[in-house]
């Protein structure tokens, strides 16, 4: 996938990254570039075993590539250990030491420093991330959300260029998960480093990340913002990934297509058969006694109605912000009320 060529500021530049874990077997990471500006939260997101998590330790060192670079501030870290990289990763299970108190796993990694210095620096760091005052605690006096800010602490007072996050709220309770996304995300971006998280879901990366890299069997598929991942999918994958989608075959002629529910407009021009992506929440149902559509589900969400509709056999999701509701068996009309997207097309012949 190309990609816009690393600026005279780019942080980080990870180009061609490839990885087998044998000489016969498949390849985990295959192909993957992207390029990371200063300040900016990448996602990569993706099912198991897409390889995001390998590609991320490539970048921190932890697993060495067969092909491709990593370069951070314009030079090749790849022959550098990890501790020699200046690049903090935030573990999964926040690997915090049980036996050491809060304020000493955050100075664990701090070094060439007074006793003094350190305890400035820890304390100035609890502060960043809110825990000032907990320093005598131990990691099992906190909860998960306070241990997930310990570690970014550890990781800020190494003072690093880039911080790793691996499926960062993936250990937290859903309700926690919402607020603590929002605060972690505050300050994080408070600080001006670089973060490239992976997680595999899909609210997460869209509400969390500037933008997007979305992975499939070792590659990465789409980049961009999450607005334009998310409205504009390139790929049928990517489309069904992130977030629910109706998938429609059509007859294209430019900028309209042909569809069961009615003429479409398109988002880009094509000719001959499509397959559209229609987002729910982009199809307007209307009573309608003659029209083509039977509603043949409703689920009530407190905010919204999600409707399921046949058309000769097609079967369409539309997401409705209404009190009224429709019945089982109402005949309906189904209208795009934004061009669909074309995500793949045969022209004739």
């Amino acid at each position: 996938m190309s990609q816009p060529a690393p600026t005279a500021d780019t942080l980080l530049a990870v180009t061609g990254l490839g990885k087998r874990f044998s000489p016969a077997a498949q390849w985990v990471v295959r192909d993957v570039s992207f390029r990371l500006e200063p300040g900016e939260i990448f996602a990569l997101i993706g099912p198991s075993g897409c390889g995001k998590t390998t590609t991320l330790r490539i970048i921190a060192g932890f697993e060495t590539a067969d092909t491709g670079d990593v370069s951070l501030n314009g030079r090749s870290v790849m022959a550098l250990p990890p501790d020699q990289r200046e690049i903090g990763m935030v573990f999964q299970d926040y690997a915090l030491f049980p036996h050491l108190t809060v304020a000493a796993n955050v100075g664990f990694g701090t070094s060439n420093v007074t006793r003094e210095e350190r305890a400035a620096l820890v304390a100035r760091h609890l502060d960043m991330v809110g825990l000032s005052g907990l320093g005598e605690r131990y990691p099992d006096e906190l909860s998960g959300g306070q241990q997930q800010r310990v570690a970014l602490a550890r990781t800020f007072a190494a003072k690093p260029k880039l911080i790793l996050l691996d499926e960062p709220f993936s250990n937290l309770d859903a309700a926690l998960r919402h607020s603590t996304r929002r605060e972690i995300r505050e300050i994080l971006k408070g600080t001006g480093i670089g973060v490239i998280f992976v997680t595999h879901d899909q609210e997460e990366a869209l509400s969390f990340a500037d933008r997007i890299g979305v992975m499939r069997a070792g590659g990465i598929e789409q980049i961009g913002t999450p607005q334009e991942v998310y409205k504009r999918p390139r790929t049928r994958f990517v489309a069904e990934f992130l977030g629910r989608t109706n998938l429609v075959e059509a007859d294209a002629n430019g900028d309209v297509a042909a569809t069961p529910m009615g003429p479409v407009a398109l988002g880009s021009p094509a000719t001959g058969r499509v397959l559209l992506s229609l987002r729910p929440e982009t199809i307007a149902i209307t009573p309608s006694p003659t029209g083509p559509g039977t509603v043949i589900g409703r689920d009530f969400k407190g905010h919204d109605w999600t409707y399921l509709v046949d058309i000769d056999g097609n079967r369409y999701q539309i997401d409705v912000m209404s009190e009224a509701s429709l019945t089982i068996g109402e005949r309906v009309t189904l209208t795009a009320n934004a061009p669909a997207v074309v995500l793949e097309h045969a022209p004739p012949g």
